[in-house]
């Protein structure tokens, strides 16, 4: 059978690959710890869990409306009126499988052959794979130079007259940079000035941020909010990565062509989870979740960071998300019973290997001297794991 370029091209998960070998190393008897983690560790609360049960007695298992159920749709708008302050009816809001898939129908509603997306690097390494399902280009910005922060000036010199779109993730995974609201702004500014390109807003941590309250590029001006799709859902901030519930937010015609897109692809969400979703949004005890999620997190974070600088090691520092990143550059070249380190993977692997700790390099990520460690796991388990990484660091000559 012959494959198509699109199919070829596109690159599998190297989180998951290290996910995957982590999970059999346990399965083995292996004493594995796992930071590789890209959710939160806390359990669904039980009031969601409770709504699902709900809607299986009240037999809400049929079809819904390819775009998401109207009450769901309507929550989801006043959620976005509470955090941010911006006006959308239930018609723009589409509601889909998880974010990834908002994300997709998003660039597949905006960009066509030809075209070049631009993001800033670190990235999330599912950026660049979408992109080319839309036969686009993909085009990282490199922000080392600014702090590993998008601004004005790299933006501007990243755009060109093939530039169709750019995807601005705040907070950012694989760092946790937050982007402040003066940050934000600053970009929307320079964006002013070039009226083609669409802005895809991914805040799906927006509710994981521990200093900076998280403020949407759409509310820099109803010009700028036209341009943009709000990319959202409920898979990091009420621990539902199973359910599978995503969402976007913008102009009517925009919303029409992704509910049509999806109409397609995948018709509606599970219904089930759609009930359940509107539930968490719409009950007080997920406000009090959210705040105990954030104080936990916080401190996770304080910990590892202080432990992480202790040993000598340098840090991206991370003001939302769950993530931290590591520069492991001064250990390439280095050698552990005559393997070479040669990149982030190898150390990667080596610390899988010898001291059963599972991390995640940054290669694809586009952020090559760097391993990503999430904190979504319990003290216990940051501490130990992280004497591990260090003792092993250590040895290498």
């Amino acid at each position: 059978m012959n494959l198509t370029n699109r199919a070829k091209g596109i690159s599998a998960s190297l989180t998951l690959a290290i996910t995957a070998k982590a999970a059999k190393m346990k399965k083995e008897g292996l004493d594995i710890i796992s930071f590789g983690a890209g959710e939160p560790d806390f359990d669904t609360p039980d009031f969601i869990k409770e709504a699902a049960i709900e809607a299986l007695n009240k037999g809400i298992t049929r079809y819904t409306d390819a775009s998401g159920t109207p009450d769901l749709r309507k929550a989801i708008a006043l959620d976005i009126k509470k955090n941010q302050g911006l006006d959308y009816d239930f018609n723009q809001i589409i509601v889909s499988n998880g974010a990834k898939h908002s994300l997709y129908n998003a660039l597949a509603a905006v960009v066509q052959s030809g075209d070049e997306v631009i993001y800033p690097a670190p990235y999330w390494l599912t950026y660049p794979e979408l992109v080319k399902l839309c036969d686009a280009a993909p085009i990282a910005i490199d922000t080392k130079s600014a702090n590993y922060k998008l601004t004005p000036s790299l933006l501007k010199k990243a755009v060109t007259k093939k530039t169709k779109a750019i995807i601005l993730n705040n907070p950012s995974n694989p760092s946790g940079i937050v982007y402040t609201k003066d940050e934000i702004f600053a970009l929307a500014k320079e964006l002013e000035n070039h009226k083609d390109i669409v802005i895809i807003s991914d805040e799906i941590y927006d509710q994981l941020s521990y200093e900076t309250k998280i403020v949407s590029i759409a509310c820099y001006s109803e010009a700028i909010k036209a341009r943009t799709v709000i990319v959202n859902g409920v898979s990091k901030s009420y621990a539902m990565t199973g359910w599978r519930i995503g969402y976007t937010a913008s102009t009517l015609e925009t919303a029409k062509a992704m509910g049509n897109i999806q109409s397609h692809a995948t018709s509606n969400p599970n219904s089930i989870a759609q009930y359940a979703t509107q539930k968490a949004l719409t009950d007080p005890r997920g406000d009090e979740f959210l705040s105990k999620m954030n104080t936990v997190f916080k401190a996770r974070r304080d910990m590892m960071a202080k432990i992480i600088r202790d040993a000598g090691l340098n840090i991206i520092s991370p003001g939302g998300a769950f993530y931290i990143m590591i520069d492991v550059s001064p250990y390439f070249g280095k050698e552990l019973n005559g393997r070479k380190l040669k990149g982030a993977q190898c150390i990667a692997e080596i610390l899988l290997d010898e001291a059963l700790v599972a991390v995640v390099p940054l290669e694809s990520f586009g952020a090559d001297n760097f391993i990503r460690l999430s904190y979504a796991t319990s003290d216990e388990m940051i501490k130990k794991g992280l004497e591990r990484i260090v003792g092993l660091l250590k040895k290498l000559k």
